[in-house]
């Protein structure tokens, strides 16, 4: 299915990410970001025959290509839709709680080589970035509808991109010539403010803003982190894959504060938060892949895995 010779997505971190998910061959696990269905795919082949897994995307190409490759396997719900829709998707089909969830973020390999679909800076396209085809705002409408102080925030914020307001400052002028809607376009306004020696690195970190800020993704990904531990099992596990800093320190903040057993401040002489540790995380540190995974697969280099348990309702 979605492996190294369908050339849709190569699944990053995949053995290591699985391993960590199941806990229970007859359970019920959740694919937040199904993408090429790489993972999805090896979680069913550690599951039995009464277990479910209930995937959702938001990208309607990754839908429908999965309902043609899963087809017959009734153990596959494909749930259309954004993750953040977790915990009222489960209630509907009458689910309470689970024994996984899997979350790999980020953008999936096909839709970066895709020109379309407008998140790369390496191929002329539509500025579109959207993950969901049926949002009403895409990238070219962000640069449009944002003024230059807003731009620079995004950039800095979302890119961490230190040459900001200069790259904002340049895009607000360019516009009143004529409007972005290319990714070349603004990939020429970027190269006009940037040395040749940055220049990759800045339009990498300026599309990774954007795409960002389009489909919501940091607020999203808090959201979903919340769900998830509400919709666990006392000893389910929530496994997270993320690509750049961003992400993972949410990732990493979130889980350290669920596990820890007192928030009351250092100088309190006794605890007095009655605060009870919720999870128990599975490393002390993220994983990241192995040299022989970066070679076959140069996307793995940037992965970061955490994962955890639940403890306590």
């Amino acid at each position: 299915m979605q492996d190294d010779d369908t050339g849709y997505h190569i699944p990053v971190l995949l053995e290591r990410s699985t391993e960590l998910l199941v806990t229970n061959p007859s359970g019920i696990y959740v694919d937040g970001t199904l993408g090429g269905g790489g993972h999805s795919r090896l979680l069913l082949s550690r599951l039995g025959e009464q277990a479910r897994v209930f995937a959702f995307d938001q990208d309607d190409d990754a839908v429908q290509r999965a309902r043609e490759v899963f087809a017959g396997d009734n153990r596959m719900v494909i749930i259309p839709g954004n993750v953040v829709h977790l915990k009222s998707i489960l209630l509907q089909n009458e689910i309470r709680a689970v024994d996984g969830i899997l979350l790999d973020l980020g953008v999936s390999s096909h839709q970066i080589d895709t020109p379309e679909r407008g998140f790369s800076f390496r191929f002329d396209g539509p500025l579109d970035m959207r993950m969901d085809l049926e949002r009403t705002m895409n990238a070219a409408d962000l640069i449009a509808d944002s003024s230059e102080e807003e731009l620079a925030n995004i950039f800095f914020s979302y890119g961490e991109e230190h040459g900001s307001r200069r790259i904002a400052r340049a895009i607000t002028r360019a516009r009143q010539e004529q409007p972005i809607r290319e990714t070349g376009q603004l990939v020429d306004i970027i190269s006009t403010v940037t040395s040749p020696a940055h220049r990759k690195k800045t339009l990498a970190r300026i599309f990774q803003a954007l795409r960002i800020a389009v489909n919501e993704e940091l607020h999203v990904l808090e959201q979903v982190l919340t769900q998830a531990t509400e919709v666990l099992k006392v000893g389910g596990r929530l496994v997270v894959i993320s690509y750049h800093s961003l992400e993972d320190r949410i990732v990493k903040h979130f889980m350290r504060d669920e596990a820890k057993p007192c928030i009351c401040p250092p100088r309190m002489p006794f605890c007095d938060c009655d605060k009870v540790p919720r999870i128990t995380l599975l490393s002390s540190k993220h994983i990241e892949a192995d040299e022989y995974e970066v070679r076959r697969n140069p996307r793995a280099r940037s992965a970061r895995l955490r994962g955890c348990e639940k403890i306590h309702t």
